[in-house]
């Protein structure tokens, strides 16, 4: 049985059901194990608030092969949050074409402009400032805290929150998840910890088969042979829906093509590969507009 216990039994609404705490034991050999095997990333070369506020808005629902080389030429191109803020949406939205989701690429954008008007222009490190930038979440801002100034705070994503449903063979609320994390981080030693236990979730105790054997934290580990835990748990990932045809693949082939300039009203449609659905196409363009990610008038449509 592993080494976590609960300390509440609670049923209240306006309380967590449980309360739980992980004993430091599986601390050292985690870390250990991540000695060698932590992967070498660029936004891990670098405590820069700005670079690690974009690695991570980049990385959301996104795999890290594709991250990798959009993150390097965006922080070529937009160094800093002046140098995002002081450029166009639409040079934004070009540098991150294929990265699918420009909603984030918009939010880091109003970020950056945000940063400057009420920060002077540098992220701001504390966990209020940061969750009131747009497209902020309680992980991201974490993150900022822990991988850019080393704040002891748990990070948690979708591969920590299924290593900690595993460790404790049952499905976790967003809350006691995040109470088991910040509970867990060895003091001065949050920016280790954190990557940790993301790469362990993310190369060993991965969603479709977890490699028992291989985890350095297996003899804490309470799952066993029973069902997973980590499906029913909050912030794991879940199942997409399908790609193919979806209005988002339509979406994302119109802002590709614009990424390399205008496009004709009339194109539109084909351009979306809905040339048999018009009104669908005209539908998807009128909610690109909405959302501020295009500019489209009578006879062309181009990114702000």
């Amino acid at each position: 049985m592993g080494r976590i216990s609960r300390t509440d039994t609670s049923s209240r609404r306006d309380e967590p059901v449980a309360d739980y705490t992980v004993s430091g034991d599986i601390v050292e050999p985690l870390l250990e194990w991540a000695h060698e095997r932590l992967r070498d990333l660029p936004w891990r070369r670098t405590r820069d608030p700005w670079c690690v506020l974009v690695s991570e808005v980049m990385s959301q629902q996104t795999g890290i092969d594709r991250v990798v080389p959009k993150y390097l030429a965006f922080i070529e191109r937009f160094p800093s949050p002046p140098a995002c803020a002081g450029a166009p949406l639409g040079d934004a939205l070009a540098l991150w074409s294929g990265l699918g989701y420009p909603r984030r690429c918009r939010n880091l954008h109003d970020a950056a402009r945000m940063i400057v008007d009420r920060h002077d222009g540098r992220v701001p490190l504390d966990l209020d400032s940061l969750l009131a930038l747009p497209g902020v979440g309680e992980y991201t801002a974490r993150a900022v805290l822990s991988f850019a100034a080393g704040h002891d705070v748990g990070v948690v994503d979708t591969n920590v929150a299924r290593v900690l449903s595993r460790l404790l063979d049952r499905p976790l609320g967003a809350r006691d998840a995040q109470r088991i994390a910040d509970a867990v981080v060895p003091a001065g030693r949050s920016w280790e910890w954190n990557q940790a236990l993301m790469d362990l979730g993310s190369t060993v105790c991965r969603a479709r088969r977890a490699d028992c054997e291989a985890c350095p934290i297996a003899a804490w580990c309470a799952w066993d042979d029973g069902p997973d835990p980590a499906p029913a748990s909050a912030l794991t990932s879940k199942p997409q829906a399908r790609f193919e045809g979806s209005d988002r693949q339509a979406r994302g082939r119109l802002m590709q093509r614009l990424a390399e300039g205008a496009v004709r009203r009339g194109d539109v449609a084909r351009v979306m590969g809905l040339s048999a659905d018009v009104e669908r196409a005209e539908r998807l363009l009128d909610a690109l507009v909405s959302e501020r990610l295009v500019v489209a008038d009578d006879e062309t449509c181009r990114l702000p």
